[in-house]
């Protein structure tokens, strides 16, 4: 299959999990590109047999130009296999308000977008302590000891299950 995997990053996970993606795929012998939501803009999304969208929620929202780009790429991503894979720190865990704010976080996206993605990921993210400021380092730090997490804010501490992504992407394909 011909794939697009086109993401917006905050800190930098979902670019990490996006070009994992990638290159899973690849090695499950697909061709995809992979581009960052700006660049993916201009792309024409008909000569994908597939396409993923991927960000990360950060207060409650997704970044503006994966948003940019799924509502003005609407039409296109519901004519070819497509998907949204959400980053969050959320999806770690196992707690049902968690999950229902995730569930409301890409509700609001499609309201916004226009684009009802027909398969979601829900990826586990990272604490990335090395890309924070002094402010959001405190933020994440109270975060995380509300959810009885121990970090060090001398070091990053990643969420993402691997295996678990790689087994959502084959189960995604094989339906195509």
């Amino acid at each position: 299959m011909n794939i697009l995997i086109a993401y917006a990053s905050t800190e930098g996970q979902t670019r990490k999990i996006a070009r994992y993606a990638t290159d899973y795929l690849i090695g499950q012998g697909h061709c995809v590109e992979l581009a960052g939501a700006e660049d993916a803009c201009d792309a024409e999304f008909a000569r994908f047999d597939a396409v993923l969208l991927a960000g990360s929620v950060h207060a409650g929202n997704y970044q503006k130009p994966l948003i940019k780009l799924a509502k003005r790429k609407a039409a296109a991503l519901a004519q070819v296999r497509s998907a949204f894979l959400s980053v969050s720190l959320a999806a770690a865990g196992t707690d049902a308000d968690d999950w229902a704010g995730l569930s409301a976080c890409v509700n609001r996206f499609a309201e916004k977008t226009g684009w009802v993605p027909p398969t979601v990921m829900h990826v586990a993210g990272a604490f990335r302590f090395s890309e924070y400021d002094f402010f959001k380092s405190w933020a994440m730090r109270w975060i995380a000891s509300q959810k009885d997490q121990d970090v060090d804010s001398r070091q990053d501490k990643e969420y993402t299950d691997w295996a678990a992504l790689k087994k959502t992407l084959d189960e995604w394909l094989a339906g195509a």
